[in-house]
Parts: C-alpha cells; sequence; structure tokens
C-alpha cells in the first residue's frame, strides 16, 4: 500500500515521510476523501482553521507543488494529486490506501457471517484490524482531520467488536478476554464492549469478575453521563448475577453456525406464488413471524423448509427445526419439552438444560439473544403451545405450520394452504414419476391426482410407485385407485385420497410386513428399535429386521439412523385405523399386552441397578418378558430410558385408556428413579397421578400407597411440601392397615424428610422417632443408616446441633459399618456444617474439604451444591465476600441441574448476601426481591424469610421503615419454622429501633 492514514500518516511504504505540517494536513484531508476533489475552502479551514491568512489560497498552492515534489522522489507519479477549479484529489488504486482496503475487509468478513462461515469470517475481521497501526492520522492536530479521523477509528471499533461477536460464537472466549479487558479501559463508555467482557468473563467461569466489570461501568456512567447502563447491559447483568449464564458458561458449545433443518427436497413443485408471497412479506415488509395452516397431507411442512432453506443466508448464526406433534398420536409437547429440544440443537448438553420450565426458557432466551436464528415450528397445536418459543427482536425469523389456525399468536401473519389446483398436482406427479411418461397419458393422469384429492403427500406416494414400477402405465394405476377396496374404506372421509395412496404401497409388501406394519401404530413414541417392533408382533429379533427393512424399502417406514424407525404421522394414524376392524382386536389387545410388557421389563430391569435395597422392593417384576430383547436395551440404563420418555410416559396413558391397570401403574412406579433422579418431574407427576387413579379404580390398596410415596418425591422436589405431606399421610395409613412394616418404615421417614422440608421441625423428629423405634425392632441396617441421616438434617435446620452432632456421629458409624459409601459422605458433609455452625471453624473447614471431594467424586450435585453453599458462608463471614460469591454460583449451577428448587433459593439469598458485602447494594436487592418472589410462590418459608432479612439489610440506611417491615415478617416466618436464625432478625430490628 503506497498511503496508510490508519496510523501515523504514511506514503510510499515510509512512516511520515511528509515532514512540513500544512502539507501533512493537506495530504491526510485527500486522503479522507481518496477519490473525491476537496474543495479548496475546506483545504482552508483545514490547515488555517478560523484564521485563514489572505494568501491561503496560494501558500495552499504551494502546499500541492511540495506535495507532488516528494512524490516524485518517492517514485510515485506526481499526477496521483489531481488539480481542478473546484479543488484538488487524490487517486488511488484499490490496493493503494490502508483505510480502503479495511473497508473492503470489513465487508467481506460481514459477507462470510451472513454466509454462515464464521471461521473464515474471524480471519477477515482479524486481516483488517492488523492494518491499524494506532489512532487514525494520529500526530495531525487539526480539527478537520481530527473529526474525520474519529470516524474511521469508530469504525475500527464496531468491526473489533462485530468480529469479537463471531470468536465468542466460537469458542474462544478465553483468547479474548486480554484485548476485550483493554479495549474496555480505552474505552469505558462503550456498552457493547462491557458487555462483550463479561460474557467472554462468564463463559471462563468468571462470573465475580463479570459482576465487577458492570459495577465499573455504572459507576462510570453514573460519574460521566449522569445516566444507568443501557437495558441490553442491565439484562446482560441480571443474567450472570442469577446464574442464569452459569450452566451456558460451562457448556461445551458448537463451533460454528447451527444447521438442524430437514432437507429440502430437490423436486418442489407448485406453491410458486405462495413462496414469492411469504419470501416478500419477510424481506420487505419485516414479517418475522409467518403461520402456515393448512388440512393434514398439504404440504406445510414442505413449504415452511423450502422457505426457509431460501432464506437460510440471511439467518446464518441458527436454523432450527422440531416437530411439536400438535397432531399426531403423541401428547403436544409442552414448550418446556420443545426448548430442551431446541437447546440441545443449539449444543447444549442435555446435562445442562434446567429442569425448571421457567429457567428453561431463560436459558433458551439467552442462548438466542444476539443470534439470527430461523426456527420453524413445525406441526403446532394451539397458540399457548407456541407462545413461549418465540424470541424476542426482530433479528429471528419464525415459521409456525399447524392443522389449525392459531389466531392467538400476536405479530402471526397467516397463510392458509388449500390443495395443490390440478395442473400443479399433475405437475409433481410428472417430477416424480417421469415429466414424459405423465405427458402422455394427460387424462389418466388427471385421474391419479384427483383420486389423491390434489394432495401433496398423497400425489408423492402415488408416483413414487409409478417411478419404482416403470412397465406401468399411469392408467394402471389410476385403475387401481378406483377398484382400491378394503383398507381404503376404513380411512375418514377427509383422509381417504391419503388413504388410497398408503393402501397402495401397504399392498405391495408381504403379509407378514403388512402385520408389522399395523402393529407399529400402536407405538406411541417417535422412534422405535427391533427390539420393540420383535415384542409387538412377536417374531424372532432377525426376522423382525427383516421386515423392518421391506417397509423401508416400501417407504412405509423411515430409518432414521441405524436400528432406529419411524413412521410418518400420517402412516401412523393409517396402521392404526387398520386394527380397529372388530375381527382384529384380539390382535391389537395382545400386541399392547406384549408392548407394556416389554417396556415394563426393561424398565424394572434398569430401576434394580439404580435404587438401593430398601426402595426396590416397590419395583414390579411384571409379567416375564423375553430375555434376548430386554438385555441390550436394559444394558444401556439411563441412555435408554432417556431416549424413550417420551413412549414411556405415553404408554402408562395407553395403559389406562386401554384397559390395562395393572401394567399402568407398575410401568409408572418403575419409571420412578429414572424421572427423579433425571429431573423429569412433570412425567412423574403425570405417570403417578394416571397410575393413582387406576389402583383406586382396582381398589388396590398397596399399590395405591405406593403411588402415593412416589408421586410424594416430586411434589417434594418441586417444593410443594404441603401435597406431599398429604399425599404420605395417606399411604402411611394405607400402609399401617396391610401391615406392611418395611414400607410404614420408609413413609414415615419420607414424610420426616417433607415435614422438615416444610420448616415443620417438631412434626419431622416425632415421624423420625417412630421410625427409629421400628428399626430398633427389625435389625436393618439399611433403614437405621437412612434415617439418622435424615434425622440429622431435620436436627440441624431447627438449630439443636448438639442432638445433630451426636446423630451424624452416629450416622458415620453406621454407614463405615455398612461401607456406604453415599451414606459416607453424606455424614461427612452434615458433620462439618454442624461443626461449622457450632463455631468449629477449623475443624469444620477441614471436614467440608473431605465432604466436598468425596461428592464430587460420586457425582452427587446436590451434595456439592449444599457443602460450597456452606464453605461459602465461611469464606463471607472471613472478610471474602468475592471468594464466597464464586461459591454459592457454583452452589446454584449444581441446584439448576438437579432441578431443586428450594435450593435455588437458598443458594441465591446467600449469593446475594456475598454481593452486599461486595458494596452491590443494588445487585443484591435485586437478588434477594426475585428470591422472595419464588419463595412467596412456593410457600417456602424459611428461604421467604430469609430473603425478607436480606431485602431489610439492603434499605435499612435507605429507607429504614420498609426495612423495619420487613424484618418483623422475617422474623415472624422464622418463628413459624422455629429456625434459630429467628435470633439474628431479632437483634437486626432491635438496631433499627
Amino acid at each position: 500500500m503506497r498511503f496508510g492514514i490508519l496510523g501515523p500518516l504514511r506514503v510510499g511504504g515510509g512512516e511520515s515521510t511528509v515532514t512540513a505540517g500544512r502539507d501533512r494536513t493537506v495530504l491526510a484531508m485527500l486522503l479522507l476523501r481518496s477519490g473525491r476533489l476537496v474543495p479548496v475552502d475546506e483545504l482552508v479551514d483545514a490547515v488555517w482553521e478560523e484564521r485563514p491568512p489572505a494568501t491561503a489560497r496560494a501558500q495552499l498552492h504551494t502546499c500541492v507543488s511540495r506535495l507532488r515534489r516528494r512524490f516524485a522522489d518517492l517514485g510515485l507519479a506526481p499526477e496521483t494529486i489531481v488539480t481542478d477549479p473546484a479543488g484538488y484529489g487524490v487517486r488511488t488504486a484499490p490496493a493503494d490506501l490502508d483505510a480502503e482496503v479495511f473497508t473492503r475487509g470489513v465487508e467481506s468478513a460481514r459477507a462470510a457471517v451472513a454466509a454462515g462461515r464464521l471461521a473464515d469470517a474471524r480471519e477477515r475481521f482479524r486481516a483488517a484490524l492488523a492494518l491499524w497501526r494506532g489512532p487514525a492520522l494520529g500526530g495531525i492536530p487539526s480539527r478537520s482531520v481530527r473529526r474525520r479521523a474519529q470516524a474511521l477509528d469508530e469504525q475500527r471499533l464496531t468491526a473489533l467488536e462485530e468480529c469479537v461477536d463471531v470468536e465468542l460464537r466460537l469458542g474462544q472466549a478465553a483468547e479474548l478476554l486480554e484485548e476485550l479487558t483493554e479495549s474496555v479501559d480505552r474505552h469505558p463508555l462503550r456498552e457493547r464492549l462491557r458487555g462483550q467482557l463479561m460474557l467472554a468473563l462468564s463463559s471462563v467461569g468468571r462470573q465475580a469478575d463479570a459482576l465487577a466489570v458492570y459495577r465499573e461501568g455504572r459507576r462510570i456512567y453514573a460519574d460521566e453521563l449522569g445516566i444507568e447502563p443501557g437495558a441490553e447491559l442491565q439484562e446482560l447483568h441480571q443474567r450472570v448475577l442469577a446464574g442464569d449464564l452459569a450452566l451456558a458458561g460451562r457448556e461445551t458449545r458448537l463451533v460454528g453456525p447451527v444447521r438442524s433443518l430437514p432437507r429440502a427436497i430437490g423436486d418442489f413443485t407448485g406453491r410458486q406464488e405462495t413462496v414469492t408471497r411469504l419470501v416478500k412479506e419477510i424481506e420487505e415488509d419485516g414479517t418475522r413471524i409467518q403461520l402456515i395452516d393448512g388440512m393434514a397431507g398439504s404440504g406445510k411442512t414442505t413449504l415452511a423448509v423450502h422457505v426457509a432453506t431460501a432464506l437460510a443466508d440471511r439467518y446464518p448464526d441458527a436454523q432450527l427445526f422440531v416437530d411439536l406433534h400438535g397432531h399426531s398420536e403423541r401428547s403436544p409437547l409442552t414448550p418446556a419439552t420443545a426448548v430442551a429440544a431446541l437447546l440441545r440443537q443449539l449444543g447444549v448438553p442435555a446435562e445442562r438444560v434446567p429442569v425448571n420450565p421457567d429457567d428453561r426458557l431463560a436459558l433458551w432466551r439467552t442462548e438466542l439473544a444476539g443470534r439470527r436464528a430461523l426456527l420453524v415450528l413445525d406441526n403446532a397445536a394451539t397458540a399457548d403451545q407456541v407462545a413461549p418459543l418465540l424470541p424476542n427482536g426482530s433479528h429471528c425469523l419464525v415459521l409456525i405450520t399447524s392443522r389449525r389456525r392459531l389466531v392467538g399468536v400476536d405479530e402471526g401473519r397467516p397463510s392458509s394452504l388449500p390443495v395443490l389446483d390440478a395442473d400443479e398436482a399433475v405437475e409433481l406427479l410428472g417430477r416424480v414419476a417421469g415429466a414424459e411418461r405423465v405427458a402422455a397419458e394427460p387424462e389418466a393422469a388427471a385421474e391419479v391426482v384427483r383420486r389423491c384429492g390434489h394432495l401433496p403427500l398423497a400425489i408423492r406416494l402415488a408416483g413414487a410407485r409409478l417411478a419404482h414400477r416403470p412397465r406401468w402405465r399411469v392408467a394402471d394405476l389410476a385403475e387401481r385407485l378406483v377398484a382400491g377396496a378394503g383398507p381404503l374404506a376404513e380411512l375418514a372421509a377427509g383422509q381417504r385420497s391419503v388413504g388410497q395412496a398408503f393402501a397402495l404401497s401397504y399392498a405391495q409388501v408381504s403379509p407378514a410386513a403388512q402385520r408389522l406394519f399395523r402393529l407399529l401404530g400402536l407405538y406411541p413414541g417417535g422412534r422405535l428399535d427391533s427390539r420393540v417392533a420383535a415384542a409387538l408382533a412377536e417374531l424372532p429379533l432377525t426376522e423382525a429386521q427383516d421386515l423392518l427393512d421391506e417397509l423401508v424399502d416400501a417407504h412405509l417406514v423411515e430409518e432414521v439412523q441405524p436400528d432406529r424407525y419411524r413412521l410418518h404421522d400420517l402412516l401412523r394414524e393409517y396402521a392404526r385405523l387398520l386394527l380397529e376392524p372388530e375381527e382384529r382386536r384380539d390382535e391389537r389387545q395382545a400386541a399392547l399386552a406384549r408392548l407394556l410388557d416389554h417396556h415394563l421389563s426393561v424398565t424394572a430391569a434398569i430401576a434394580r441397578t439404580i435404587e438401593a435395597a430398601g426402595s426396590s422392593r416397590t419395583i414390579p417384576a411384571g409379567t416375564p418378558a423375553r430375555p434376548d430383547l430386554v438385555a441390550a436395551p436394559a444394558s444401556e440404563g439411563r441412555a435408554w430410558f432417556e431416549e424413550n420418555l417420551a413412549a414411556l410416559t405415553a404408554l402408562v396413558r395407553i395403559a389406562e385408556e386401554e384397559g390395562f391397570p395393572v401394567q399402568c401403574w407398575q410401568l409408572a412406579r418403575a419409571c420412578w428413579r429414572l424421572n427423579f433422579d433425571g429431573g423429569h418431574l412433570d412425567e412423574l407427576v403425570e405417570t403417578h397421578t394416571i397410575g393413582l387413579r387406576v389402583a383406586e379404580r382396582l381398589g388396590d390398596e398397596a399399590a395405591i400407597a405406593v403411588m402415593l410415596n412416589y408421586l410424594s418425591s416430586a411434589y417434594f422436589r418441586l417444593a410443594r411440601f404441603p401435597e406431599a405431606i398429604r399425599s404420605m399421610e395417606v399411604a402411611l395409613g394405607l400402609r399401617r392397615r396391610l401391615g406392611l412394616r418395611g414400607d410404614v418404615l420408609s413413609t414415615l421417614w419420607n414424610l420426616g424428610i417433607s415435614y422438615a422440608g416444610n420448616g415443620d421441625f417438631r412434626q419431622s423428629k416425632e415421624k423420625f422417632d417412630e421410625a427409629l423405634s421400628m428399626v430398633n425392632g427389625l435389625d436393618d441396617a439399611y433403614a437405621l443408616t437412612n434415617l439418622q441421616n435424615n434425622l440429622c438434617l431435620a436436627l440441624l435446620g431447627w438449630g439443636r446441633y448438639d442432638e445433630a452432632l451426636r446423630t451424624a456421629r452416629m450416622h458415620l458409624m453406621l454407614a463405615r459399618q455398612t461401607r456406604d459409601m453415599g451414606q459416607i459422605e453424606h455424614a461427612i458433609g452434615h458433620l462439618g456444617m454442624i461443626r461449622h455452625r457450632m463455631g468449629h471453624l477449623g475443624p469444620a473447614r477441614r471436614i467440608l474439604r473431605v465432604a466436598l471431594h468425596l461428592k464430587r467424586q460420586r457425582g452427587s450435585r446436590f451434595g456439592e451444591g449444599e457443602v460450597l453453599n456452606e464453605i461459602g458462608v465461611m469464606e463471607r463471614v472471613a472478610g471474602r465476600p468475592e471468594r464466597a460469591a464464586a461459591l454459592h454460583r457454583d452452589a446454584l449451577v449444581a441446584m439448576v441441574e438437579v432441578g431443586d428448587r428450594v435450593g435455588q433459593c437458598a443458594s441465591r439469598n446467600l449469593l446475594a448476601r456475598a454481593i452486599l458485602d461486595q458494596g452491590d447494594v443494588a445487585s443484591a436487592l435485586d437478588l434477594h426481591r426475585r428470591v422472595l418472589a419464588d419463595a412467596t410462590r412456593m410457600s417456602a418459608r424459611y428461604e421467604q424469610a430469609r430473603a425478607l432479612e436480606g431485602v431489610a439489610r439492603c434499605v435499612r440506611d435507605s429507607d429504614p421503615a420498609a426495612a423495619r417491615a420487613h424484618l418483623v415478617r422475617a422474623l415472624s416466618l422464622f418463628r413459624q419454622v422455629e429456625s434459630p436464625d429467628q435470633h439474628e432478625a431479632q437483634r437486626l430490628l432491635t438496631e433499627l429501633g
């Protein structure tokens, strides 16, 4: 490059080879307007500002002459400077001026971003930024030059911010920290850079530093501008503060854009007017939500994918697709379930997807923030189903398909999709079966598409038959459609033409494959394996696999990956209708029984490997199933359960509806631990509510007690303590009457835990004492160890530390005798907590470190969170609030992962207290108020009281009356739950007077 202005002025490749001050100013002005004439008056103003001499124009001419001579000395053509009556200018080639090379490089990088080539975009951004040697035209004091140079400096900062966005998306946060820190120091008022530094710090687990960056910015904005930070920066601060970004910061992120759209079909036909209109509405009118509705088989999904593919380059960050199952055998996906699927498409690991629906939706919004994303929500049921999934802002496009009009979706622009017209339908048939072949028999082709009802799906299936039968005439296919009998008549009138197309494919497979196809319609999940098919049809596994291959070849079944099969919704409906005749009732019921027995056997086998001996006695044996079909999925354990979660939940519903009550409640029970540990609490509540209903119809009191006992576990985890207690009290009464001593014992200690969770420590201890008296008569070491564990927790919460210490020591002794490592880690953790609260700080610290190591070693995330919070309190009291805040954030991550809502409230309350000790009153107050709302909604009285006390601490200097009112409420709640924290609340209240 011959000229450089991205830093000190350079000419001919050397540094500042023009030395005269006026000459430098003139050349700088000309280069800033390269390729254009600069009026003489502007140059005069730039050189002499308000006091030009009478000879200014003559002196300007002299400057230009000197510049031409200098150019000649450097080997540059003197005519590079152009003289015109209107002024002067500089001619430069595309590669002559570094500012122009920079501009083209940035434009190229932006194009690469738009095309989804993030790695390429990063290289181009960095190459452009590398051209800068310092502030533009540094060392030239002219106000005119400085004003224009500042515009260049602004372009550099904007390019840097865009480059950082790309690098953050590529997972390079750690490498950016030094550069971002330096840039924020140089440009402290630039909010986008500050936000990027906060994101980078959060992404490497430095949430405390991210908050410090925000606090410093908030102070600077207040001191220098007298304003608060902008809304986006405030929102980012809240997400870091509340732990919403803690999970995202620890994920393994996908490198590059996300591409999850199904493949667009190559022979898309018709709908051109619709496609043109939709694209125009999106590109020109700014429509960001398109609603596409129409009857089944009308091509809604195909159209949506086609439009999405056409517009994909405009949404380079992510292109997502989810089937909401609004109109299928499966129950519609809940918004929380759909969001889980979408988060996984974005690369969020399953274990990092929050259990709580609100937290899950918050993470979804966080993931989409700043992304230009395209989202296809296929097969929606209602407006309520899709509304929570809609992203904020104008940078995302959403295409929604449904069989019904979604009138309640705000901003949605509807498009009702009719069937194809006659010409489009024949054209589609020709594209599938061969255009010349169809054109040779126009009347027969018209009859085929008419018999298909002009539905794209039916036409494609019919055309595929022709394509695979080259000797058939089109008329042969038309005759078969007209003369069809049997299954064709069984389809509903509105779907008759679709049924004709399905029946034609069905008729071409063997009788054994037909039978398997019919039975596959009973399976409620999205995907199944060959073992399920073998169980359904009572076939040897190899024979089932052969028949599945035959169905795949006939396009009646799709193999989505090796040994994973799926039926399209309409094909599943057709298969189900084939089993409706009365003569096939026995076939249907027998297959359902086998389907239920298979899943019950697999789930029960997995449950026995993960449940403790005391609870596994209630796992049902079920009807013996085939070991050759059960062993492999059972060996997959939790992975198999997670893959089949939706099907298992649906099978519990089907068992109730189809008259299999015993399998119904037994399957619910077998799934309990897997649902509980996996955080699938909605599924747990649904299946056990259904199981309870059928057990009551059977009059089986033992089964009723089992359902109530495990239903209460979900209520406990959801902080619905009164419901948990009511359920277990009923279960306890039933088990007492039935004389089930072991089950009475387990229910008593579960009741003790629930009463403690509800803050009723006195009743909790009564239940534990009764259970202990029973254990002493049973000589059950497992039960005794468990009870000591739970009793210790209740005494700890009650503040009876001497009793808690004796109990914890007894618990540790029993756990060591039984060599139960889980109980050993519990006992050590409780000992550390008790010693801390008794003031034994040295021993407490050592014991808690051991407990933390053991819990991490065993993967006990809830226990890890408890210990982290305890150590965090010790750090805060010792005067290290920054360290305390980091520990509480880690604890919050653990509590979110396991779905424990009360644990999340506790972690956030403690985090707020640590933040307050750092001097950030506003942030602490915001966080305490959030916890207060959550804890009040859940009736979690202890955490509600701690939040009230926290609010009081935050406002006692600014609003003593409000602080007093909050402390009065906190003190009342602490007394209700008999918490020792009441003494500190009373002290604070006394101080306020």
